[in-house]
């Protein structure tokens, strides 16, 4: 059983863990470099007032997956960007639905009127999960630079709340 709960500083470490594994496979997020716990609750810092970040924990209280929406500058007003980390070998378990309902209630509540996803072009099973989470597409990026010099396409997409 999967519950859904606020993300909390002493998260921070477990969160850096399974993300850092997410990492190293390689492919699926943007993030090339390892992040540390202390990186994650600077992040949590960022505009409290307007982020919110979820733990999916099974039964035992171990983290198996997180979210967070952050403002980005360069989306419009309004709108707010999601990340999502499901732990290698745990996605298609409803981990990321649950956490999704979690998001959408936050995003509401804080008053965005839609999420923005930007995900690798080549992230198969992340475009799938945004695709049946509802999300559609609204544009490309070609060309990104990662943080390690490759060059990946993103695509963008957008879920009206």
């Amino acid at each position: 059983m999967i519950k859904v709960r606020r993300a909390v500083n002493f998260d921070a470490a477990n969160m850096a863990d399974l993300l850092n594994e997410i990492i190293a496979e390689g492919g699926t997020t943007a993030l090339t470099r390892p992040v540390t716990g202390a990186d994650l609750i600077e992040r949590m810092a960022f505009a409290p007032e307007r982020s919110a970040w979820h733990v999916a924990v099974d039964a035992k209280e171990n983290i198996v997956g997180f979210q967070w929406i952050n403002p980005k500058d360069d989306l419009p007003q309004g709108a707010v960007d999601i990340a999502t980390f499901v732990q290698i070998g745990q996605t298609g378990l409803g981990i990321g639905s649950a956490l999704f309902e979690a998001t959408k209630q936050a995003s509401k509540a804080l008053g965005y009127i839609w999420i923005n996803a930007n995900i690798r072009a080549d992230n198969e099973g992340g475009l799938i999960y945004y695709q049946s989470r509802g999300f559609q597409d609204y544009g490309v990026i070609e060309g990104f630079e990662m943080a390690n010099g490759d060059l990946v396409d993103k695509r963008l997409k957008r879920y009206d709340l």
